[in-house]
């Protein structure tokens, strides 16, 4: 029988190593990492372990023995989660996604009058002639899932602005966690895109932040939670905005000695390559 495993919205699963070693592959490891990690998974879980425990084993062992930046990679989810507890840099680093794709006019908080209600738009940006409005739900535990009431309210926003003659040609809902089978469903039945953690397949969050090169600063093993919490107060959300020089680093505090092991792991982790726009879906 299949150990179980506890999920962070307390629900149980049986251990899967596959996906174990699918995840390891994806933030880059080796083969012989990989393998330890999950024989050493699977001959020391227990029924009712956490996710959490097995992903800290895993992490911890990365960060040791693997070259950088698998270990940031690996920890991508967890990093997008640490942009709170408020959720305005998640709004930030969506804005930054879409930049990196070639969006223009990408602004953050816009105010916008509907036809019946006034509205803030969390993100609006323009691209081939559309306009682009988008929703962005942060959630502070990743066992929350954005459900069916929230893509209704996001949907009636996008349309009282589309009948006031605003022109919103996409509506976006997005979340740095997952969505419940219903909300995909209405999304996909109401043409709202929606936009989350492994959702579309193959072309969720996880992946267009690898791809268009905009990880956290929070995804960053060489720096501090102390040090993380003081650039993003300073508005430093990407790990590409991250200052190089030694002053610059000195004057958020970081220590001359880690200096060069930060730029080390920034340029290997934060690179800038051609992405594809997203679409809607």
């Amino acid at each position: 029988m299949a150990t179980l495993i506890t999920k962070m919205n307390g629900e149980q699963e049986p251990f899967n190593p596959e996906k174990l070693d699918r995840s390891l592959a994806r933030a880059g490891a080796s083969a012989d990492i990989r393998k330890r990690i999950v024989q050493h998974t699977v001959e020391t879980i227990h029924d009712g372990i956490t996710t959490q425990k097995i992903y800290q084993h895993a992490f911890d062992l990365l960060r040791t023995e693997e070259r950088k930046p698998v270990a940031a990679r690996y920890s991508v989810k967890r990093a997008v989660l640490d942009l709170g507890p408020s959720g305005f840099p998640f709004e930030q680093f969506v804005a930054a996604i879409f930049e990196s794709m070639g969006y223009t006019d990408v602004q953050t908080g816009v105010a916008a009058q509907g036809k019946c209600a006034p509205h803030e738009v969390d993100v609006m940006a323009k691209h081939q002639g559309k306009h682009i409005a988008a929703e962005v739900k942060f959630h502070n535990s990743l066992g929350t899932k954005t459900d069916l009431k929230v893509a209704l309210y996001v949907k009636a926003r996008f349309d009282d602005l589309t009948k006031k003659g605003n022109a919103v040609d996409e509506g976006w809902l997005i979340t740095n966690t997952r969505f419940t089978r219903n909300a995909a469903r209405f999304g996909s039945c109401s043409g709202m895109s929606l936009l989350g953690w492994d959702y579309p397949r193959g072309r969720g969050l996880e992946v267009l932040i690898d791809q268009a090169g905009v990880h956290p600063i929070t995804a960053l093993t060489s720096l501090t939670q102390g040090e993380k919490r003081v650039l993003l107060d300073a508005n430093i959300v990407l790990c590409r905005q991250m200052p190089h020089t030694d002053e610059d680093m000195l004057y958020y505090g970081i220590p001359k000695e880690k200096h060069e092991l930060i730029r080390e792991e920034t340029v290997k982790l934060c690179t800038i390559p051609k992405v594809t726009p997203m679409t809607a879906r």
